[in-house]
């Protein structure tokens, strides 16, 4: 990564002093996407300098989940069909191990330090634990019905687990690895985001209108408070500075913003037909919203609060992610089944702080794709 930085840094200076062209990455340095396919077992790799598919890994059957190791170069799958977890080892980009869990494995989550993954087990109402260095399952947790989605805090102590039949937040504590107990919130509760110093969690429960904030602070993790948003809430994301939550509503086609010191929804726009996903730029500045009927993707402006534009994009867009420099918005398209690639920057590579967002390329992928993560790293091969 040091070498990334002082390319940039070359980059920058470059436009200051009137350098001539700055220097390329060393060539054993590298950005990967990677894109579970659920309909064709396999995962997309997407070189993202070049623009173009690198490698179609074949996994387990329908891969739905996704992550990477923080602190190494692997990627690790969630086979919802297989009850397995593929690695793949981004330097090489082949599955070199397979471990089995638990019934239907939905989503998986990392520790900030690559030691675990935690995945969630959505048809035997566990969370297996397994140690990334030594590649197997060190404890399998019951957790209770319906586990569809894991989350590691930031601070690595607990791992949180939308429990979707029990209408509760599971919260395990990492290093006993027990469950500390159970939260009682609203009607399906799914997607969930914590707060940047892991003090409070945010989910959002599909069946009905309301997002639930669970006190993370006590030796007891407790509900504070059930908050009113827009009908089908889906999706919450917490921004990087920690100071709003922002809510996809699918079916009212809005957005729904939280302050996160009061526990207070500070409105609702309109922001597109059918929201699913929403993606926080890291500066905090741009709302991302991925609109699943309207085949696009809004830009809302925070400070401004006001919707600036719109990308068109695939068929049925969804999950979304930053390349790793942030002048790209990575969008998977699940029904057109591709990725569609929007330019975030103008022609002097500044930052676009309004319309257009144009659309770079489109590159195919296998059939549903689901979900995305991005991997820079230095080969060391």
């Amino acid at each position: 990564m040091r070498r990334y930085f002082l390319f940039y840094l070359a980059l920058t200076l470059s436009f200051f002093c009137g350098c001539s062209d700055p220097p390329e990455p060393s060539s054993n340095y590298h950005e990967y996407a990677y894109i579970t396919n659920g309909g064709s077992n396999t995962v997309t790799v997407v070189d993202l300098r070049a623009l173009r598919i690198l490698k179609t890994v074949p996994v387990g059957r329908s891969p739905t989940g996704i992550a990477t190791n923080p602190t190494k170069n692997e990627i690790y799958v969630a086979n919802t069909d297989s009850n397995n977890i593929s690695v793949i080892d981004a330097e090489t980009n082949k599955v070199v191990s397979i471990i089995g869990v638990h019934r239907a494995p939905y989503s998986i989550d990392v520790s900030r330090d690559g030691k675990r993954a935690y995945v969630a087990n959505a048809g035997s109402a566990n969370l297996s634990v397994i140690d990334l260095d030594q590649r197997k399952v060190i404890r399998t947790i019951q957790v209770g019905n319906g586990s569809n989605l894991a989350k590691v805090t930031p601070n690595g102590k607990l791992a949180l687990v939308s429990l979707r039949d029990e209408d509760s937040v599971a919260v395990v504590d990492t290093e006993t690895l027990t469950l500390r107990g159970k939260v009682k919130t609203c009607a399906k509760p799914g997607t969930l985001s914590v707060v940047p110093d892991s003090s409070k969690a945010f989910v959002a429960c599909t069946d009905g209108i309301e997002i639930g904030v669970i006190d993370l602070t006590g030796d007891t993790p407790r509900l504070l408070t059930l908050l009113d948003v827009g009908k089908t809430p889906i999706d919450v994301v917490v921004k990087p500075d920690g100071g709003e939550v922002f809510v996809c509503n699918f079916d009212a086609s809005s957005v729904s913003e939280i302050i996160t010191n009061s526990n207070e929804v500070n409105g609702s726009f309109l922001i597109g037909d059918h929201p699913v996903r929403a993606l926080v730029s890291p500066d905090n500045s741009l709302l991302f919203v991925s609109n699943f009927g309207s085949d696009s993707v809004a830009v809302y402006s925070i400070d401004d609060g006001k919707r600036i534009g719109s990308a068109r994009v695939g068929s049925h867009p969804e999950a979304m992610a930053f390349s790793p420099n942030q002048l790209l918005l990575l969008v998977v398209d699940t029904v057109s089944n591709d990725l569609a690639v929007v330019q975030l920057t103008d022609r002097t590579g500044q930052p676009r702080s309004g319309p257009p967002f144009p659309l770079e390329t489109i590159v195919p992928l296998g059939s549903s794709p689901r979900a995305i993560v991005v991997k820079a790293f230095v080969s060391q091969q």
